[in-house]
């Protein structure tokens, strides 16, 4: 088993720099996570996984609710797991069950035809209003439930993307897309006014004004088209600072707007709330220029610059975080750091150096290593990680004084 690793933020530089500086800015506790749900007891070694109230199958999405309970999008099991709050123990069981009949069954939509509790690869999840937003992935469609469901297999309130809940195909069975349809939405974000969602397949980012309340009801922004009814990759051109091609997370941090685009291996930085169909961001991180889109700026060993597949992203305080998904590893950038593009972190976790990327650090998972992180969400001052790799959700403590 390998030991903790002591995760603590580092020079930001190109080229893989490992100085550190002083041990008490640590960004994460060093001793790992707080709480592991759904994989503490395999160590990673390979094991069937079989559904229970306690299992986990790459989850690639976690949430904490209004009211505090806490969801988690457990994909591979095509289900929802809830707890009432915060578990205080490693593998707590879940209480809640929205997905399937019981704790020990699986499959999509749980061998049925979809309908208003069912699903199909649900992925991100988040706050909406008072309740919940799901992306029902391959269903394509999200679901919406006004309040937290308090019983298993609540059925939604409302969806978004089909006419109704008894229907899943990609947007709506039409040659192309609209305002009204999805097609693989991967990521969705509520930020107090308004509701985002990462419409991956069809190359783009969706906004409603408002909690959305009528099933179907269009969107009413849309970036990374120039319209509603187009869908190609990077807008049919070049790479740009409006285009997308693989975008999956959102996150509001403070005024600026943040999209993982993990076909294009960057982040996109809108400084103030997008009001423009198509508009162009402000600011790029993970590539030295807009039209550049390899992994780790082209080299196989990452850097505090680079990005490999980023997936997901969240706010902490003036932390901006980012699941660096095929590097195994979460990186941070200073709100004020943030502009233009090429912008190098401040803060890794999950790896020992900017230029190390190994899954679990090429050792069995310890309580502060990653394997492909998909997910990332903050409650209150934690930082929760869905390590999709690892069949597992990390529940993470802040460092002291790392968000002084």
């Amino acid at each position: 088993m390998s030991m903790p690793l002591r995760v603590s933020i580092r020079q930001a530089a190109r080229g893989g720099s490992s100085d550190s500086v002083p041990e008490q800015q640590a960004f994460l506790d060093l001793t790992g996570a707080r709480i592991i749900l759904g994989g503490s007891r395999t160590h990673g070694l390979v094991a069937p996984v079989v559904p229970t109230e306690r299992a986990l199958f790459a989850p690639r999405g976690a949430c904490v609710a209004c009211d505090g309970s806490l969801w988690v999008a457990d994909t591979g099991h095509h289900r929802v797991l809830g707890w009432p709050g915060f578990p205080e123990e490693d593998d707590a069981p879940a209480a809640i069950l929205i997905g399937q009949p019981s704790f020990n069954h699986e499959g999509r939509n749980a061998g049925r035809d979809p309908g208003s509790a069912s699903l199909n690869v649900p992925t991100g999840i988040a706050p909406c209003g008072n309740g919940l937003a799901l992306a029902d992935a391959w269903n394509h469609r999200v679901l919406i439930w006004r309040e937290p469901p308090r019983v298993s297999n609540c059925p939604a309130d409302i969806v978004l993307g089909q006419e109704g809940f008894d229907v899943g195909e990609r947007n709506r069975g039409r040659d192309g897309p609209s305002a009204d349809t999805l097609f693989w939405p991967f990521g969705v974000l509520w930020d107090g006014a308004h509701l985002w969602v990462a419409d991956t397949g069809n190359r783009r980012v969706l906004m409603w004004e408002g909690v959305p309340s009528r099933c179907g009801q269009p969107a009413d922004l849309v970036l990374g088209q120039q319209s509603f009814a187009c869908r190609d990759e990077n807008g049919g051109a070049a790479p740009s600072t409006a285009s997308m091609r693989w975008p999956h997370g959102v996150a509001r941090l403070g005024e600026r707007l943040c999209v993982a685009d993990a076909g294009n291996n960057r982040i996109m930085v809108w400084n103030a709330m997008p009001r423009e169909n198509g508009m162009a961001c402000d600011a790029i991180l993970g590539q030295r220029t807009c039209k550049a889109v390899d992994h780790n700026q082209g080299d196989y060993w990452p850097h505090s610059g680079s990005l490999n597949m980023p997936y997901a992203v969240a706010a902490l305080g003036d932390l901006l975080l980012v699941a660096d998904t095929a590097n195994s590893r979460v990186l941070a950038w200073r709100a004020d750091s943030i502009r233009g593009q090429g912008a190098t972190a401040c803060a890794l976790a999950g790896q020992p150096d900017w230029s190390s990327k190994g899954e679990n650090r090429w050792h069995r998972p310890a309580r502060d290593s990653l394997c492909w992180p998909y997910g990332i969400a903050t409650g209150g001052k934690r930082v929760i990680i869905a390590d999709a790799g690892n069949n597992r959700v990390l529940i993470w403590d802040p460092a002291a004084g790392a968000l002084a």
